[in-house]
Parts: C-alpha cells; sequence; structure tokens
C-alpha cells in the first residue's frame, strides 16, 4: 500500500455547506459616505502628532515671526506707529497663517499616494472621496489652532478688535471656508504630482506671489497703478479685506460676497477636477 501526497477530495459534500462554513462570520455593512469622511478626517489629525516640531514651527512659530518682524521692524514705516499698523497689519495675517499651511494637503496627499497607502484604500468597501474630503476637513484644526495662537499673540501685543468676539469669530470662520476652497488647488496638484517635494516646490512658487501682492502688509494705494490693479483682483486681498472688516465691525456685504464667490469659484472649478483626476489615477 503506497500513500500519496496527494488531497483526496470528500465525496458527496454539499457545495452549500461548505459555503456556509467559509462564511460563518456576518460581514459588515458598507460604511456611508460621512462615516468615511469622518475616519479619514480623524486620521489626518491623529498624523499631526508624529509631525511633532515641524507642526508646530508651521501652525504656530511661523505665524508669530511674521507678526512680530513686520510690526517691529516695519510698522513705523508703513503706518507711522507699530501700534497703528498692528491694527491693520493683524487681521492680513491672519489669512497668511491659514493660506500658507493649504500647500501641505497636498503634500500630505501625495504622500500617501506615492506610499501606496492609497492603493489599499482603493480595494476597500467605502465612499473613494472621502479619502480626500477627509484630508482636506482633517487639516481645518491645523488652521484654528494657526488662528488662535496668532490672534491671542496680537491681543498681547495690543491688538484690539473693535468688532468684538463677534467679529474675530466671524472672520476665523471665514478664513476657515476659504482655506478649505484653496485647499482643493493643492490637493489637485498632490493627485497628479511624483513625489511631495514637487508639490511643495510648485506650490511655494504660486503661494508667494499671492500673499505678497496682496493688500495683507500695505494699503494698495501706496503701489504703483499696475500693481494696484493686480492687488485689487487678487482673492487673497479680498479674504483680508473682509478679515479686517469682520473684526474692526465695519466689513460690508459685498466685501464678504467676494470672499464667499471666490471660495465657490476655487471649490466648484478643483473639487471635481481633484476627483476626477484621482478616479483616472485608481484606473492606471
Amino acid at each position: 500500500m503506497t500513500l500519496t501526497s496527494e488531497t483526496v477530495p470528500v465525496q458527496g459534500a454539499p457545495a452549500d455547506a461548505l459555503r456556509k462554513a467559509l462564511t460563518s462570520q456576518i460581514r459588515p455593512s458598507r460604511p456611508n459616505p460621512l462615516t468615511a469622511v469622518r475616519v479619514s478626517a480623524w486620521r489626518t489629525m491623529r498624523k499631526m502628532k508624529h509631525y511633532g516640531v515641524a507642526v508646530v514651527f508651521d501652525v504656530t512659530l511661523m505665524p508669530i515671526i511674521f507678526l512680530l518682524t513686520f510690526t517691529y521692524l516695519f510698522g513705523g514705516a508703513f503706518a507711522g506707529s507699530t501700534k497703528e499698523y498692528l491694527q491693520y497689519f493683524l487681521p492680513g495675517v491672519l489669512v497668511q497663517t491659514v493660506v500658507m499651511p493649504t500647500v501641505y494637503t497636498g503634500t500630505s496627499l501625495n504622500m500617501d499616494i506615492t506610499r501606496g497607502i492609497y492603493d489599499r484604500f482603493r480595494t476597500l468597501p467605502f465612499w473613494q472621496p472621502a479619502t480626500i474630503v477627509g484630508n482636506l476637513l482633517g487639516d481645518v484644526v491645523r488652521y484654528v489652532l494657526a488662528l488662535t495662537t496668532t490672534m491671542s499673540v496680537g491681543l498681547a501685543l495690543g491688538f484690539r478688535p473693535d468688532g468684538g468676539a463677534g467679529g474675530v469669530l466671524a472672520a476665523m470662520l471665514l478664513l476657515l471656508l476659504f482655506a478649505v476652497s484653496v485647499s482643493w488647488i493643492f490637493a489637485a496638484l498632490g493627485v497628479v504630482a511624483k513625489a511631495p517635494e514637487t508639490v511643495s516646490g510648485t506650490s511655494m512658487l504660486v503661494m508667494f506671489p499671492l500673499v505678497f501682492t496682496s493688500n495683507i502688509f500695505v494699503e494698495p494705494d501706496t503701489m504703483p497703478g499696475w500693481m494696484e490693479a493686480i492687488v485689487d483682483v487678487n482673492p487673497v486681498s479680498a479674504a483680508a479685506t473682509a478679515a479686517r472688516g469682520l473684526v474692526h465691525g465695519n466689513a460690508s456685504g459685498a466685501d464678504i460676497g467676494w470672499v464667499l464667490l471666490a471660495c465657490g469659484v476655487i471649490t466648484v472649478v478643483f473639487a471635481p477636477l481633484t476627483m476626477y483626476l484621482y478616479r483616472a489615477k485608481s484606473r492606471d
């Protein structure tokens, strides 16, 4: 009698019984889009603690450095006194505080893609855009921390908002909406870029001209006519003007409306584009 290593199938075993044995556990239900976005946003927020010093520097130290440098180094030249300049400059630096970190949304997204994490996500049964939407919403925590820190330092330096706490809160909410809309631009870049360094390098080439050709630092009427025209159509200028009006209690409906319009246009253009590029990448 010869023994072999071949497995002899069990004759007559019903296929449904075998199938039942292999699927004895109840399959979990598919998560709804809201749950998928919430989990993705929580993942983004948890990643912040791994960046440590880098997050602290980008979110808190950089805005404080800009605030102190421009107020006490250039304030006297720009406005005649540092105290007067602080009243003008602080709302503008709040815009810079939330706009500059939007670049890291694209960088973080690209890091997940290039490391293969999103390839794993694509195999899971959930609403796929949640990975991008959650990434953007998770970064709101970064923006809130930056705004709160910058405003606290400004108050300690002598900034006094005529619009009160309500005006400050309204300005922060408007700037958070503006930052999330701008994040879609760099999210699109993060999807198509080959490396995180490409995202950060290319984004800064766009971000710095936008920030410095705005009314964040000085009044546009002190500039040459051609430069003033550029500053006036810059959406960063619109955000700074609305923020100043809200914190000082003299914002007009047009000021706020222009920012909301800019947010809507940016989101309508770049949100579908980002999703399209992401789906196209999934098919590669």
